[in-house]
C-alpha cells in the first residue's frame, strides 16, 4: 500500500521544479519502464500484483518496490489508462564533451509541445541518431508526457540542454549545420553529408534568427500540392522526413 507522503511526492514530479530538485523523473508502463531499466537503475517501483508476479526478480535488486492496487495506480498515474507499473528514475547527466563532429545529430530550437519532443526522440532512436541538443527553452524531456510519447526511446537517446547559439558559434566554420526553412532549397535536390547537425525549430515560429544565422545548409521539404495547401508540416513529421532522407543517402 502506498502512503500519503509517497503519493504526494510522486505527484509533485509532474512539475519541472520538483523533478530538478529531486533529480528524478516518472516513467510508466511495462514497455517504457522495461526499456529504461536496460540502461538506468530505478530508485523506486510502484506496481500491481500482476506485474510483480511477472517480474519476481525485481525484489532481489535492492530497489524500493511497492505493491499497489489498480485503483492506487490510477490515482498515482499521469496517464488516462495506467499499465501495471510506475517507476522513478534518476535524471541522467548528459555528456559534457563537445559535439561529436563525426556523426549526425539533432538540435531543437524552442520546441514546446511534449508530444512533439517525445515523438522526435522516438524518431532519433529509429534512425540511429544518438544525441539531441536542446535549447534551454525547449520543453523538459523528463516531463511525464514526453517520457510516455518516446515509448522507451528515451533510454537510447542522449538529451543535452545547453545554450544553442553558443554551441553553434564554437563549431568549425566548415562543419555542416542543416536547418529546415520555408525559404530553403529542396532537400531532395541537395547534397547531404553523413555527419553534421540538423536543427528543427519551434512549432509556430520556426528556427530563431540567432540560430538561423549559423545554418550553413538551408533545406526545404517541398509541398507536392499546387495552390492552397497546409502552411507547414508538424515539426515531428518534418524531423522524420528529414532524418529519413539523410539516412537514405547514407
Amino acid at each position: 500500500m502506498i502512503s500519503k507522503n509517497q503519493f504526494k511526492y510522486i505527484r509533485q514530479l509532474e512539475q519541472k521544479k520538483y523533478r530538478r530538485r529531486e533529480g528524478l523523473f516518472v516513467a510508466e508502463g511495462t514497455k517504457v519502464v522495461g526499456d529504461l531499466m536496460q540502461r538506468y537503475q530505478p530508485k523506486a517501483i510502484y506496481a500491481t500484483h500482476e506485474y510483480l508476479r511477472a517480474f519476481p526478480l525485481l525484489s532481489k535488486e535492492g530497489l524500493e518496490v511497492v505493491e499497489v492496487t489498480p485503483d492506487e495506480l490510477q490515482r498515482l498515474s499521469f496517464q488516462q489508462h495506467p499499465q501495471q507499473v510506475l517507476a522513478l528514475f534518476p535524471i541522467p547527466e548528459g555528456p559534457l564533451s563537445d559535439i561529436d563532429q563525426g556523426v549526425l545529430s539533432l538540435a531543437l530550437d524552442g520546441v514546446q509541445d511534449p508530444g512533439n519532443l517525445g515523438t522526435i526522440i522516438r524518431i532519433a532512436d529509429w534512425f540511429g541518431i544518438e544525441t539531441i541538443y536542446c535549447s534551454e527553452d525547449t520543453v523538459d524531456a523528463w516531463n511525464p508526457k514526453v517520457i510516455q510519447a518516446t515509448m522507451g526511446s528515451i533510454a537510447r537517446v542522449n538529451i543535452i540542454y545547453l545554450d544553442l547559439p553558443e554551441m553553434l558559434n564554437a563549431l568549425p566554420s566548415d562543419f555542416p549545420v542543416y536547418g529546415t526553412l520555408l525559404d530553403g532549397d529542396d532537400i531532395y535536390q541537395q547534397s547531404l553529408s553523413k555527419n553534421g547537425l540538423i536543427i528543427m525549430g519551434n512549432e509556430g515560429n520556426g528556427i530563431s534568427e540567432t540560430v538561423r544565422s549559423r545554418i550553413t545548409n538551408r533545406l526545404l521539404i517541398p509541398s507536392f500540392r499546387q495552390g492552397d495547401t497546409a502552411e507547414s508540416l508538424n515539426v515531428a513529421i518534418a524531423t522524420a522526413i528529414t532524418c529519413s532522407e539523410f539516412r537514405r543517402r547514407g
